[in-house]
């Protein structure tokens, strides 16, 4: 580790994550580490303005700037005029060459990490401390590694978005995200009506979440519309409102994407259903943290609260998008995942939530919320 970063008593500090949800939810264990070593510093962070509700309530969060993305020229020149060293640190979570212009631009001091290419060595040159990008990790061990840069301790807990309006609901569920971002992470429709029969037979109520999208609804219309118990909220809650949802769930079944990833980071058991991604880069973050890294490809894997269930297929996880190599592909190993393996890592977990005495996640889920602030305002 490095020497500790030297700032200014009550320093400004802009962490840049323009990314997708998961990737911004992944990130909230860095800002958490400098909360814990600046604790009078002014945090906030640069993120894409339809990911700015995923960092709602943060307690570690002073402000959000938003920006579009894909912002015209004129906005992002306003965005940088506004940055301009507004900030004693910045620091860049990504080597792209727009996140890492804006930190150049914003910091008084610049920290990231960077490509190994030579743009990668010329954007180097602007920071005081940079680290090569390591796709080895797993993504929240790789951001983790700019706490090692700046000299301040790891605190390797991810941060849901939190709100005070939560209400209890009377009658044990169970919580099922059938519907990735992208078709080639999806699992077949037949397996999740099994999964839903299951769990109602066990006496939960199942209530079906996922986005507002026309094209994401009307997958859904087809996987639930036979299936009358099944509560649907899709298009109903916000990020905050879905956190506290997950966070009294007996249980949690997704494919790989950022609801899975809130869902463990909820700390309610989690199931998530892997094709071709990698679970060493982006399994679920237990609550407790990873102290035993994900395998490559195994039919179950368990960390704590969660658990990874694959196909594991000859050659998988092979890393691409889907079998076709586009995201609106078929994944043959979802395609093919066998509905018994998910419904004995789905009854392992219930079981684990029965020993604990279906006992509440170790997270509180009620915070004020905080400022949002608009790019150009």
């Amino acid at each position: 580790m490095s020497a500790k970063l030297d700032l200014p008593p009550r320093p400004r500090i802009l962490v840049v994550a323009l990314r997708r949800l998961g990737d911004v939810l992944l990130t909230t264990p860095l800002t958490r580490s400098l909360r814990k070593a600046w604790p009078e510093a002014r945090i906030e962070m640069l993120v894409f303005a339809d990911t700015a509700e995923m960092l709602e309530g943060n307690p570690d969060m002073d402000g959000i700037v938003t920006c579009p993305e894909r912002p015209t020229i004129s906005e992002s020149l306003a965005l940088a005029r506004r940055l301009w060293r507004g900030y004693d640190l910045a620091i860049t979570t990504q080597a792209g060459d727009r996140p890492s212009f804006f930190a150049i631009i914003a910091g008084r001091k610049r920290v990231g990490v960077t490509e190994s290419r030579l743009i990668g060595k010329l954007k180097a040159l602007f920071l005081h401390r940079h680290a090569r990008m390591r796709s080895d990790l797993h993504r929240v061990e790789e951001t983790l590694l700019l706490a090692d840069l700046l000299g301040i301790a790891r605190a390797p807990e991810i941060v849901p978005p939190r709100t005070a309006d939560v209400s209890r609901r009377s009658q044990p569920y169970a919580v099922l995200h059938a519907s990735p971002f992208f078709r080639y992470k999806q699992w077949h429709a037949d397996g999740w009506r099994e999964l839903a029969r299951f769990l109602s037979e066990r006496g939960l109520q199942v209530v079906a979440t996922g986005g507002p999208g026309e094209q994401e609804r009307a997958y859904l219309d087809e996987v639930w519309d036979s299936t009358t118990s099944v509560e649907r909220l899709d298009g109903r809650l916000n990020w905050p409102a879905l956190t506290a949802l997950l966070a009294d769930a007996q249980i949690f079944t997704g494919p790989d994407t950022s609801v899975t990833h809130l869902a463990a980071a909820s700390g309610c058991p989690t199931v998530a259903l892997f094709g071709p991604t990698d679970p060493r880069r982006w399994g679920p973050w237990p609550i407790e943290g990873l102290h035993e890294p994900w395998r490559q490809s195994e039919s179950v894997q368990r960390r704590g609260h969660v658990w990874v269930v694959q196909n594991p297929l000859p050659g998988m996880p092979c890393g691409l998008e889907g079998c076709l190599r586009h995201t609106a592909s078929h994944s043959l190993c979802l395609d093919q995942m066998p509905v018994g393996t998910v419904l004995r890592a789905v009854e392992e977990a219930l079981a684990s939530r029965s020993l604990q005495g279906g006992a509440a996640p170790k997270t509180s889920l009620f915070s004020p919320s905080i400022p949002s602030i608009a790019a150009g305002n």
